[in-house]
């Protein structure tokens, strides 16, 4: 009986083992393959052009495009973030804050510092959404309205944007966000080379803790004091020029991200704007977008581009920013299994077969089994139904396979892009880049698990984002 029982032992050991090892080889083979696809296609990206060349090409028939600002309980950095938006280098476009119901401030803040007074404006009601309790103006400046709402979460916040906006692109950013002064006009471009495919661009993320901000610009790009901040900084590297960029090159990007992404307003309405609720309201419209344009049998593009980049604050205690990675996993698997169909369906192309399948194996699978590879290999380790040498060989894979990864990302910016112009700055990323796989990768895998947990029990809670203040990371 006791060597029947140490059989089933070992054959459940054995399986598990190999789920882990499958599992962690399909993402190690996408991982490397995003990066060779995003270096090949940084490689043939003709040189980042300086911004007046721009406004000479595209200034004179740049398209009219409304920034959307969706702003819940951002009083702290909303009237900031404002002006930076003001200021862009755009020769035509609106400013559109949605003032999400906020319990704070945000809404009196605008009010002082931009004078605002109510005013009419005809609208479509394409898009359903929570009451509008007022629309605002500014005589300081005809480039801004702000939408005052009852509380319906952000994609419903969105919804009311389009609905009230105008102009045939509209652009979603964060309310606690600041963007580099040309990036509209290298967000749009897209829309004007190839504006009967281009429906939807995505820019890159950074993180500003640590930098000099003044007056709603990034003066001065310094890198953030603590070091959670600075894992972030390789994080986000890692996941918007390798992985956004390798799917854009092959037209298979699933997510532009809900901090900063341009969308064509007729093809959002089409497919019923942003869904309310969703968690992962950013990742869930492109979805909708994709499956719409290959079910219409229409040529279209989703891409993203390296240079128009936004500036956020990143949360810097651990608690913080455990939810708001639980939350990210809980979007990604809400927005999974909504549109299951399209896995591995061919009416769907690559979309269904590389898209999905990288969600599959990354989000849906990827946390589930890193975590139990971390407690069941040394556990049968220690009860002797795994050698010490399969042991040593599956912990150094995985401590490596991480360190590349993360320093080849880094070598990609610095060789294509060079946004930190220090040695310092580098030999300190360099040095995060290593350091990240050793703790903070375990546990943010774990904050994952504890999002597929919170999924299963149907928790829909968004939960708080503390913040410091962009106006405040000054170096």
């Amino acid at each position: 009986m006791i060597a029947d029982w140490s059989h089933e032992v070992v054959l459940a050991a054995t399986i598990l083992s190999w789920f882990i090892i499958g599992a962690g080889l399909a993402q190690t083979t996408i991982y490397l393959l995003q990066l060779v696809v995003a270096g090949y296609a940084l490689s043939k990206r003709p040189p980042v052009a300086r911004s007046a060349l721009l406004w000479q090409r595209y200034g004179d028939i740049a398209p009219p495009i409304a920034l959307l600002v969706p702003a819940y309980n951002e009083a702290l950095n909303v009237v900031e973030s404002v002006q930076s938006m003001l200021a862009l280098e755009y020769p035509n476009f609106e400013v559109v804050v949605i003032n999400d119901g906020s319990k704070d401030d945000t809404l009196l803040r605008l009010i002082e510092a931009f004078k605002l007074v109510k005013f009419h404006r005809p609208y479509e009601e394409a898009l359903a959404h929570q009451p509008i309790r007022g629309l605002y103006s500014s005589p300081v400046t005809e480039r801004l309205f702000v939408v005052d709402k009852e509380n319906g979460g952000k994609a419903d916040a969105q919804n009311a944007g389009i609905n009230v906006c105008r102009a045939p692109l509209f652009c979603v950013i964060d309310g606690d966000s600041i963007l580099d002064p040309d990036a509209l006009m290298r967000a749009a471009q897209p829309f004007i080379d190839d504006p009967e495919r281009t429906i939807a661009v995505g820019g890159t993320i950074r993180i500003a803790n640590g930098s000099r901000i003044e007056a709603g610009r990034v003066r001065e790009i310094h890198l953030p004091r603590r070091l959670l901040p600075l894992f972030q900084v390789v994080e986000y590297l890692r996941a918007f020029l390798m992985a956004r960029l390798a799917w854009s090159s092959i037209n298979t990007l699933m997510l532009v991200s809900g901090a900063f992404g341009m969308f064509r307003r007729a093809e959002a309405v089409a497919v019923g704007g942003f869904t309310k609720g969703s968690m992962g309201e950013d990742l869930d419209i492109v979805i909708k977008l994709h499956r719409h344009m290959r079910d219409r049998k229409r040529k279209y593009r989703i891409q993203f581009i390296p240079e128009p980049v936004c500036w956020t604050e990143a949360p810097e205690t651990l608690s913080v920013l455990g939810r708001q990675r639980s939350r990210w996993q809980r979007g990604a698997l809400e927005c999974f299994f909504r549109y299951r169909s399209m896995l591995f369906n061919p009416r769907y192309g690559r979309v269904g077969f590389l898209g999905f399948g990288h969600i599959l194996i990354v989000d849906v699978l990827g946390p589930v089994a890193e975590v139990l590879g971390y407690i069941l290999i040394p556990a049968f380790w220690l009860l002797g139904i795994l050698s010490a040498e399969y042991l040593l060989a599956f912990t150094a894979l995985i401590f490596t396979y991480g360190v590349c990864v993360s320093v080849c990302s880094l070598i990609l910016e610095e060789a294509e892009l060079q946004r930190f112009p220090r040695a310092r700055d580098l030999a300190v990323l360099t040095a995060a880049a290593v350091i990240e796989n050793f703790g903070y990768r375990q546990l943010n895998n774990f904050w994952r698990v504890k999002g597929w947990w919170q999924f299963l029990r149907g928790n829909q809670g968004w939960g708080e984002m503390t913040r410091t203040g962009l106006g405040g990371a000054k170096k």
